[in-house]
């Protein structure tokens, strides 16, 4: 708990006990010495006329100890032209309790309502304090992603180090970072090797080892050397600044339930106010007219009781905190969404849009046939040449395979959609798929194989070709079973071929493909399927966050996989998977839709028993103390329902996952 928190309950601790005391003194003494003390505690004061004023003084300064802050709000909002909110509601009902009260002592020597005025407050004052605890818990969930935030950067200037804010840190500057001590700022290594702790980043719990050369990210943990890095961009746009902005707007883009809540609650509070008051006022009045002047004080209680009631604070308050306990679970599991308007729209999507390689795939890619066999080296080295430069998943597989050295100085050409093709003098070499060979008329035997097809010519003759396939991740298959049970559609999109494309669809269970796309067809696709889909559905795109921006950015909700690492995922997407794990979409839509049951179940309670309660108050069926669990009862009961949706029952279904 926070300090405030502490004072609070520690203040609501001191005012219940009071007031228990208070009141079982004067239920005691009006009960079981009524012969002697027939008005209770006001029985102290020997002239009944002024009785009234001993349990006044005694509620009233429990209800300024309680409640003060609530009048200062009250008065402050109005002040501010902000009349209708439950600060005001509170004032007005126990306020009017209070004066009530002193009106029964005046007249009738017994002052009723004193005890119910102060109750008001101090249970109003419980809601308040388990609202606090409870966004608090929630808040905790998603804010401990901010341990990532670097304190300063050890700047290096010469022979100095100098300890600096890591905002004033410019582009190409060389940072030192020691043993224990959070990187600042992305950057690449110049001197120095370690091993640094992902964990905050990626949920990764094995160390990462890097050394010169390697790039390194913000808010990793150097754990073993003192390494000196190049910084490759400045803190504004670094990793953990983009992470960081992410976490703190969470909760700033309201769901369209919430944002229904609030406008509810601009309307309804003013709405009840005056209905209250034509309650303390019509229905005597007609009394009046047919000769009972008594009935002010009973209707004028009434509507007092239905103020209270008719609080709307159940409803404002556990709605957001439902969506906020469902983001602070979410980030309980490594799942970033960037607003609960996104975990209320996730909840209803159910077209899944998956990239195939770093998504559903590993990525590794493996070189697991090179033919004709004779030629092996031959065509690894030639491959190796044109690849050489390549930062793309298969480059990487060859330059892996190959272990010789070759001759540099090819003047390299990348091909969109078709390979590289390498030149230097008379020798060029084309590397790539069949379409590269078709283009160049280059004759080419068929190959029936599961993998993605590099063939290799030189000077327009063929050489041979490398088979190089990847490794379904093992989560995907229970993740597609889990959106298939749910009744989603689910649909790859690759720019490998047919044969791979059946081959990753038939292992998984999806329903859909689209293979042999070049980067820019898979946007095209996305713009297909969003208009051949239902009004009711929305598509949810997943990506490796690599180079699926203008995709994540064109579907309903764009999902990111791994994308702590890139900008464009941060920048681009709806949810960030920080775990890198498929295992984490079943979560994540679990997590919705158990949000959503519960803002579902919180509006109906609330309503519910607000409405029935409403009316008996009306009627004079039900006392202030009633009323009282209608407005505090209910909040603090929709409060600890909304908790529900942050229950950690995911985290273990995760550690499964990535024990495979």
């Amino acid at each position: 708990m926070s300090r405030k928190q502490k004072r609070m309950l520690r203040n609501i601790i001191i005012a219940l006990s009071l007031f228990l005391i208070v009141l079982i003194l004067d239920l005691v003494l009006k009960n079981a010495y009524k012969d002697t003390f027939p008005y209770g505690i006001a029985s102290f004061i020997p002239n009944e006329n002024y009785g009234w004023l001993l349990p006044f003084g005694l509620y009233f300064l429990i209800y300024i100890f309680i409640g003060h802050n609530v009048l200062r709000k009250s008065v402050i909002n109005i002040a501010h032209g902000q009349v209708f909110d439950e600060n005001f509601l509170m004032a007005i009902a126990t306020l009017g309790a209070f004066s009530l009260g002193i009106y029964t002592g005046i007249t009738e020597h017994s002052p009723e309502g004193f005890d119910e005025a102060c109750a008001v407050l101090l249970f109003y004052q419980v809601g308040e304090w388990f609202q606090s605890y409870a966004a608090g818990k929630s808040r905790k969930s998603i804010t401990e992603l901010m341990d990532i935030r670097p304190d300063y950067a050890n700047l290096v200037n010469g022979d100095l180090v100098e300890k600096v804010d890591p905002f004033i840190v410019s582009l190409g500057s060389i940072i030192q970072v020691k043993p224990g001590e959070k990187i600042p700022l992305d950057g690449v290594i110049v001197l120095g090797e370690s091993s640094l702790d992902t964990k905050a980043l990626t949920g990764e719990s094995l160390p990462q080892d890097v050394s010169i050369g390697d790039n390194v990210i913000s808010g990793t943990v150097n754990l073993t050397s003192t390494i000196c890095i190049k910084t490759t961009k400045e803190f504004s746009e670094s990793t953990v600044s983009k992470i960081l902005d992410l976490v703190e707007n969470a909760s700033s883009k309201k769901s369209k339930s919430e944002a229904f809540i609030s406008k509810f609650a601009k309307y309804y509070t003013p709405i009840v106010v005056f209905l209250a008051l034509a309650l303390a006022i019509i229905p005597p009045l007609i009394y009046t007219f047919m000769g009972n002047n008594n009935m002010w004080t009973t209707w004028v209680y009434r509507a007092l009781s239905f103020l209270v009631v008719s609080c709307p604070c159940a409803l404002v308050i556990s709605v957001p905190m439902s969506f906020f306990a469902g983001l602070g679970g979410a980030s309980k599991n490594g799942i970033l969404i960037k607003g609960s308007i996104h975990l209320e729209r996730f909840n209803q999507a159910n077209v899944f849009v998956f990239d195939k390689t770093g998504t559903l795939t590993k990525g590794n890619f493996k070189v697991v046939e090179v033919n004709p066999i004779e030629k092996k080296d031959e065509i690894l080295k030639l491959a190796k040449i044109a690849e050489y430069d390549s930062i793309h998943p298969i480059a990487k597989s060859i330059l892996e395979e190959c272990k010789e050295e070759i001759p540099l100085g090819y003047t390299l050409e990348n091909v969109s959609g078709k390979g590289i093709i390498a030149k230097k003098d008379l020798d060029i070499i084309l590397c790539g798929n069949h379409k590269l060979m078709d283009e160049y008329h280059i004759t080419y035997p068929t190959v029936e194989a599961i993998g993605t097809i590099v063939y290799v010519a030189r000077n327009m003759e063929y050489v041979g070709y490398i088979v190089i396939s990847d490794e379904i991740k093992p989560e995907a298959y229970k993740m597609v079973k889990y959106l298939n049970s749910i009744g989603a559609r689910t649909i790859m999109l690759t720019g490998d071929n047919e044969k791979i494309a059946t081959h990753v669809s038939k292992c998984l269970g999806l329903k859909e493909f689209r293979a042999n796309l070049l980067p820019q067809d898979k946007v095209e696709e996305v713009d297909k399927i969003l208009a051949s889909k239902k009004d009711n559905e929305l598509l949810c795109f997943v990506g490796d966050g690599i180079n699926d921006a203008p995709v994540l950015m064109k579907s309903d909700i764009g999902i990111s996989m791994g994308g702590v690492g890139s900008d464009a995922a941060i920048e681009a997407s709806d949810i960030v998977l920080m775990h890198d794990d498929l295992s984490s979409i079943e979560v994540a839509k679990k997590i919705s839709k158990k949000t959503m049951k519960i803002v579902f179940e919180n509006i109906v309670f609330a309503l519910f028993v607000k409405i029935v309660i409403l009316a008996l108050s009306a009627l004079g069926i039900t006392n202030m103390w009633v009323a009282v669990f209608g407005d505090v009862g209910v909040a603090i009961l929709c409060i600890l329902n909304a908790m529900r949706a942050r229950v950690k029952e995911y985290s273990k279904e995760w550690e499964l996952y990535s024990q495979m």
